[in-house]
């Protein structure tokens, strides 16, 4: 589903019907295709929202008869040349320093791709999409870019590297077949800024199991209830020093879970060991992932998502999936998803300390049976993974069949 410059519009009906013929295969130009996905670390996904994106669309994508190739960094482990999830995981060598990490790899995926002649090269990611110019103008592959945030405004990037994220924003909204944001807020930015139409497909969000717990979130030390968490990477614009500082501040804030892991930011991550200065209330687990991140989730008083800067959160949507109590910054994305909010679904004023720790204690204190559960039906309802690939795969015919066919 495309929309004007600038507005953000719900799928209407006769289009959900399009897509569900797409499913079936029974829509017009339906074929398999093969879909190389460039851009993301590698999979299995074990941190990242756009390496869950990819699991939970490739994945998909896969059952439904496409071959789908998942290009993975020689930095990330020992995923690649096997099967997972009925996606093909191959590697793709990189150097994996902070600034030539993911353009390195994403130019020996595109020419991989390139090479076994995909139908649909779909770059995650602004940096990642400065390689594709090569198979837009060189191939006869579609290109898809998702935007899952604006990285060139991210704070840990240095001048030098910003620019050239500058550029990969620039050429982010004229060189792809088709642009896909994640959020209507980054549908308004790209409307705005380049004055063509864009795709929106919203993340989506598993109906997580609710279970007592095995004792993992005791195991760290942890008190069901009496928590404040923080989920996601140490990267400055997800500003967890916010948390902490909030924390310092108040004797009424008993324990402070920060988990996750450093992204190429090891002295921001050292200077907020630093400023938890030994305070025993403040635990640093690192990461935490699959049904032990649910149990975290469950036994958390309250998740707090503090950042400055958000495409479309996936540990928002996890958190109101999970039943947990919210308090986030009110930037455009959290409001996105939080609407009006609930008394168990709260926001505070950006950057300000003071704020959070005054919201903070009062949920800490106690927030009210059931008085989340409106939002959380709606939010299992709108995001959906089953619900973007049925956009997703319906663009790819549509970008597919506008291109001349590959040859036998």
């Amino acid at each position: 589903m495309t929309i004007k410059p600038g507005d953000v519009q719900v799928p209407p009906q006769p289009e959900r019907a399009a897509a569900a013929r797409v499913v079936a295969g029974q829509g017009r130009g339906w074929r398999p295709l093969t879909i190389a996905m460039v851009g993301q670390k590698g999979l299995p996904a074990t941190m990242g929202g756009v390496e869950k994106h990819v699991e939970e669309v490739g994945s998909r994508l896969a059952a439904r008869g496409h071959e789908v190739i998942v290009f993975c960094r020689s930095s990330y482990g020992s995923s690649a040349h096997q099967s997972y999830r009925g996606m093909t995981l191959l590697g793709a060598p990189t150097i994996g320093t902070k600034h030539l990490d993911a353009i390195v790899h994403s130019a020996t995926s595109t020419w991989q791709a390139l090479a076994r002649r995909a139908d649909v090269v779909h770059y995650h990611a602004l940096g990642p999409g400065l390689m594709a110019p090569m198979p837009r103008y060189l191939s006869r592959a579609a290109v898809v870019l998702t935007v899952h945030g604006l990285d060139h405004q991210r704070d840990k990037w240095q001048a030098p590297a910003r620019a050239v994220l500058g550029a990969a924003h620039w050429m982010s909204g004229r060189v792809p077949n088709h642009t896909v944001v994640v959020s209507r807020d980054l549908g308004t930015h790209y409307g705005e800024h380049f004055h063509r139409p864009v795709t929106v497909i919203p993340n989506g969000v598993p109906t997580p199991v609710l279970t007592q717990g095995s004792g993992f979130a005791r195991s760290l030390g942890l008190v069901p209830g009496e928590y404040a968490l923080f989920v996601g990477r140490l990267v400055p614009e997800k500003r967890p020093d916010l948390l902490i500082r909030a924390a310092l501040s108040s004797d009424r804030i008993r324990q402070v879970a920060i988990v996750g892991d450093s992204s190429f930011t090891e002295g921001y991550t050292l200077g907020l060991r630093e400023l938890a200065a030994g305070d025993p209330r403040i635990v640093f687990p690192g990461f935490v992932g699959g049904r032990e991140l649910e149990e975290v989730f469950q036994r958390a008083g309250v998740f707090v998502q503090p950042s400055d800067l958000e495409g479309l959160p996936l540990t928002l949507l996890e958190a109101i999936a999970n039943r947990t109590p919210v308090l986030a910054s009110d930037i455009a994305p959290h409001l996105e998803i939080l609407g009006a909010g609930s008394p168990a679904h709260r926001t505070f004023a950006r950057g300000d300390v003071g704020s959070l720790r005054t919201q903070l204690e009062q949920m800490l204190a106690g927030v009210p049976a059931g008085s989340g559960d409106d939002l959380r039906d709606r939010v299992l309802e709108d995001y959906s993974w089953d619900a973007a690939v049925d956009k997703l795969e319906e663009l790819y015919v549509r970008a597919a069949g506008d291109r001349p066919r590959r040859a036998p």
